[in-house]
């Protein structure tokens, strides 16, 4: 099976029911054309995809799991959006098109991500008002210290404190990947694990993964910016080198950095074992994200 054909399945479930909620909520117009334009724009939908399998692997019921893997995705869409701000990274491409900001305006993209984010979790409790127990309880759990200030947000909160106090530190850049990128992997992976089921262990090994992927997706991503191109990557490259960022390669260069990312795939992989054979589209993924371009 060709793990390709399965995370277009699970895109595809996702997405029904993504439209469905956003086309049903209660938002003005103007609001609501500016949270479809982002969430239309396209994507690997990879977050709410690894909810929905890990969900699966571990023969849990995927309709219990679908309402929090597309929270993740309005969540991920939210920080695209207001990651493209001018105060923030100030891109005004994102997926191959016009940022939010520059169709909508500035204070229209901060209320499209708003409204995104509040929604997100919005369709979160009413999951866990429908079917009130722990598995929906912990997955939401899950999914909120991913996105917040123990995950996303202080990631890119150090991200942008790095810019300004020029740190280059192995440290630094680790909080920023683990945090910034790895936790809300980390959190899809979980809630789909607690909506299963999943116990200690597995949670212990998921979140581990989940860690080290995230590393090494934000690693590639940064590599792309040196060798990829606008046509794959969809947004403007270069930025991370003009803009001082800190990077695996500004802070030990190009070549050492696809080393690194060779060893954090391999640590990724071995959190895996526990599972067996039945983690295989995380190994397939895993491998071909080592050599993605895009």
């Amino acid at each position: 099976m060709c793990y390709k054909h399965e995370l277009a399945r699970y895109k595809g479930i996702v997405e029904e029911k993504l439209f469905a909620i956003v086309d049903g909520c209660g938002a003005p117009k103007d609001l609501k054309s500016a949270m479809r334009y982002s969430l239309e724009a396209g994507g690997k939908r990879l977050r709410p995809a690894m909810t929905l399998y890990v969900c699966e692997m571990l023969d849990g019921d995927i309709r219990r799991a679908l309402p929090f893997a597309c929270a993740l995705e309005m969540i991920h869409t939210y920080s695209l959006i207001h990651d493209d701000l001018p105060c923030m990274d100030n891109d005004d491409y994102r997926r191959g098109m016009p940022s939010n900001h520059k169709v909508f305006g500035e204070a229209n993209a901060v209320l499209a991500g708003d409204g995104l984010l509040s929604l997100a979790f919005d369709t979160m409790l009413a999951a866990i008002a429908n079917n009130p127990c722990q598995g929906e309880i912990k997955a939401a759990q899950a999914v909120s210290e991913g996105a917040g200030v123990q995950g996303m947000v202080a990631g890119q909160v150090a991200d942008l404190a790095s810019e300004k106090s020029g740190a280059r530190d192995m440290d630094t850049l680790r909080f920023i990947h683990v945090n910034k990128t790895g936790a809300m992997i980390r959190g899809s992976l979980l809630a789909g694990g607690c909506v299963a089921g999943a116990d200690e262990e597995q949670l212990k090994a998921l979140s581990d993964f989940g860690y080290a992927y995230g590393d090494l997706f934000q690693m590639t991503d940064d590599i792309l910016d040196v060798e990829g191109s606008f046509e794959s990557m969809g947004k403007t490259l270069g930025k991370d080198a003009q803009e001082g960022k800190l990077t695996y390669i500004s802070l030990i260069g190009l070549e050492e950095a696809k080393k690194i990312a060779g060893r954090t795939a391999e640590k990724a992989l071995a959190a895996l074992e526990i599972f067996g054979e039945k983690a295989w589209l995380l190994r397939e993924l895993t491998n071909a994200t080592v050599s993605r371009k895009s």
